[in-house]
């Protein structure tokens, strides 16, 4: 599959999450949530994967952890907020960068909307 076809599954997943649990609950009842719905479709997921960082040829084995990683080609950054701040758009990029993933999308369950929720965020896609 390619990263536009897992990212749609994964939004019509986030969809059909959304409008059964709706807003305001915990991320890590989302990503519980979404990572099984997720794998009930055939998709591979990966739950709060360590990346390790390498800073001046040092790596650190634990620079951080991928809310989800699914089909090893898109992560999923989650968020339960009332609003998105513009880090967190950031910190999405860097994860991109450092892990050389084409795709990452960015979802907020703390929206009425979910469609309102979702961007996509591209690193040379």
């Amino acid at each position: 599959m390619t990263e536009n076809e897992i990212a749609k599954e994964i939004v019509d997943a986030a969809y059909k999450v959304h409008t059964h649990l709706g807003p305001g609950l915990f991320e890590s009842v989302y990503e519980a949530v979404l990572a099984y719905e997720l794998e009930r479709r055939g998709l591979r997921v990966v739950r709060q994967q360590p990346i390790p960082v390498i800073y001046e040829s040092v790596k650190l084995e634990e620079g951080f952890r991928a809310d989800l990683i699914v089909e090893n080609k898109v992560i999923i950054e989650l968020k339960s907020l009332e609003k998105l701040a513009p880090v967190h758009k950031k910190q999405l990029l860097t994860y991109l960068r450092l892990t050389n993933k084409r795709l990452g999308l960015l979802i907020n369950f703390g929206e009425v909307l979910i469609k309102d929720g979702i961007t996509r965020l591209v690193n040379g896609l």
